[in-house]
């Protein structure tokens, strides 16, 4: 039952690796990732060839050095240049396509990845799935460190896994034979009579090297799970200071350096316990590796030395059963050679299916979540939405929302009654949800946090578009309608704009945007919190009358009374009783 279970589980594991790798050689490269993996096996036959004539080598000249035959040895010293360089610049070009086969691979992975990780909100929505309850949204950690640290090892080590069995095995085939021939017949007497084994020495190799085998995988099996615990615990780590850089200054105002300081210890002390389980467990393995690979030296001539001091081989025979000896041993022990590494890369296939695993589940999600129609003509129109919260909880249920161009909409209710959520959902990207949501197609949303990238000021202004649609005279103006008029003259100074600007000039640089793009139909999320009265009111002026000029809309999230002035209507998020259907209703009314 086990062994069924073991093999059932190799069967899996196989058909993950298989998943994937096999895209790569089957997409718009698959030309030169075939013809560089057929080069590197190539290479590969090629280097078990030269093994086999330097095998064949060691026999004649050690029969040269035994017999004190000078000719032969200086003949055989000028064989072992030529069969010596070959090896040299055959190991050069095998190095060499292989890493350019890994950098290949490992570039195509990575867009591939990046484009669905990327695409349909993917990137958030694991995000919110890390609050979900369902197994379905089980999201995985650290999807950055699957796409930077997780493909370079896969890549990297599913070729030099597969491309060491492929020549383990050649290896095997071809010497396995030699090995044979030279074992001579093994007698021994059992019962009055005399048994033969032939190739004698075969059969000691494939002992030798499944008990090995066996003892290896016994003490190495912790190790598959300790690498995929360190991988994360490392992730982890280094996504905490990434953390703090990114909220530098709220941390220092806070005076919470202590308190990150305990934070980073508190994940730096798990990965320093998890390596040091993982230590304790290559130590043991590394015991008996070097155990192993030292009894190997001396054990071919402990079993052929009779023969050679009864005088039935010379020392190049003996040197040459020693050689393939050493060649079928290192074939037959490529398991416990690579355990390590066969670890690791079990452990890093693991990550990255599961990472795919969850790509597909969101997608599943996608599906079922609130259809958006973004090419409505004038109007937004929803019917029947439903909003729940990533823990299942109901916020809104069969909610029926209008809005008409020429509308100022407040949208307004107490703290954490889901008004952002429900601007999410109107964006297309909330997943807890369901309904219909028809929406027009020129319309932005300007988010609470504003996102900027680092770099020059007209590429966080244009964002995400290419600045170059723009001219300088066009993002000068935005910047001046946002009343933002120092940084007019700063265009192509390139700084972190969300550490350099204040809370107040972030937004109005998010506004600048707004003016800069012209949308018809206007979603502001508590946009001007961080300002003052009067220039809260010059930003809702300029972008009233942009949508007035548009002839669209604008729907506003806010908490300040001064804004209610802006809007003509309301959408107010009411309170429901306790075990109501939905924790919340959406009323709305004139303002």
């Amino acid at each position: 039952m086990r062994l069924a279970s073991r093999f059932s589980n190799l069967k899996a594991q196989t058909a993950k690796v298989w998943a994937l790798s096999i895209p790569y050689f089957k997409s718009e490269e698959k030309w030169k990732a075939r013809a560089l993996l057929a080069a590197i096996v190539a290479l590969n036959l090629l280097g078990v060839y030269l093994l086999v004539l330097l095998n064949e080598w060691n026999q004649v000249f050690y029969d040269a050095l035994q017999n004190k035959n000078a000719a032969v040895f200086w003949q055989q010293l000028g064989r072992f240049t030529y069969i010596a360089f070959a090896l040299i610049i055959l190991a050069v070009y095998k190095f060499y396509l292989t890493q350019l086969l890994e950098m290949r691979w490992r570039a195509w992975m990575t867009e591939h990845y990046l484009a669905r990780w990327l695409s349909n909100q993917s990137f958030y929505k694991m995000e919110l799935a890390r609050f979900a309850k369902t197994d379905a949204l089980a999201t995985p950690d650290n999807p950055d460190q699957r796409i930077q640290q997780d493909l370079n090892q896969f890549t990297s080590l599913t070729i030099d896994l597969t491309m060491g069995v492929l020549n383990a095995l050649v290896t095997l085939v071809s010497f396995v034979g030699i090995l044979w021939g030279l074992s001579g017949n093994f007698s021994f007497h059992l019962g009055g009579s005399e048994y033969f084994i032939p190739g004698f020495m075969v059969w000691m190799a494939v002992l030798y090297c499944l008990a090995g085998s066996i003892i290896t995988y016994w003490i190495g099996r912790p190790q598959i799970k300790l690498n995929f615990q360190q991988q994360k615990v490392e992730a982890d780590f280094r996504h905490h200071m990434v953390r703090v850089r990114e909220y530098s200054e709220s941390i220092a105002l806070d005076r919470g350096e202590a308190a990150e300081k305990a934070h980073l210890d508190l994940r730096f002390k798990a990965v320093l316990a998890n390596y040091l389980k993982l230590l304790k467990a290559q130590k043991s393995l590394i015991w008996f590796n070097s155990f192993f690979g030292q009894a190997a030296v001396v054990f071919p001539f402990i079993v052929a030395a009779p023969r050679f001091f009864s005088g039935a081989i010379q020392l190049g025979q003996l040197m040459q059963i020693s050689s393939a000896f050493g060649r079928v041993q290192d074939s037959l022990s490529w398991f416990v050679d690579n355990y390590s590494s066969l670890a690791a890369w079990r452990a890093t296939t693991d990550r990255l299916t599961s990472f795919e695993e969850q790509i597909q589940a969101l997608a599943q999600v996608e599906s079922a979540q609130a259809a958006i129609n973004s090419e409505a003509p004038d109007t937004l129109d929803v019917h029947g939405l439903t909003l729940r919260l990533p823990n299942g909880q109901v916020l809104l249920q069969g909610q029926n929302l209008h809005a008409a161009p020429g509308d100022s909409i407040l949208l307004n209710g107490p703290s954490g009654s889901g008004k952002s959520t429900l601007f999410r959902a109107l964006a297309g990207i909330w997943p807890f949800s369901s309904g219909q949501v028809a929406q027009p197609q020129d319309a932005m949303f300007i988010p609470q946090r504003p996102y900027f990238p680092d770099g020059k000021l007209r590429d966080a202004l244009a964002y995400p578009l290419a600045a170059t649609q723009y001219d300088d005279a066009q993002l000068r103006q935005a910047l001046a309608d946002a009343l933002l008029p120092d940084l007019c003259e700063q265009l192509d100074v390139e700084a972190a704009w969300s550490q350099k600007l204040s809370g107040g000039e972030q937004q109005r640089l998010a506004i600048a945007r707004v003016l800069l793009k012209k949308p018809r139909w206007i979603y502001a999320d508590e946009a001007t919190s961080a300002l003052d009265a009067p220039t809260e009111e010059a930003i809702y002026k300029r972008l009233l009358a942009q949508v007035e000029q548009a002839q669209g809309a604008i729907i506003s999230i806010a908490h300040k009374p001064t804004i209610a002035a802006f809007h003509h209507s309301r959408w107010t998020l009411e309170p429901q009783a306790e075990g109501a259907a939905a924790r919340y209703q959406l009323v709305q009314s004139r303002a």
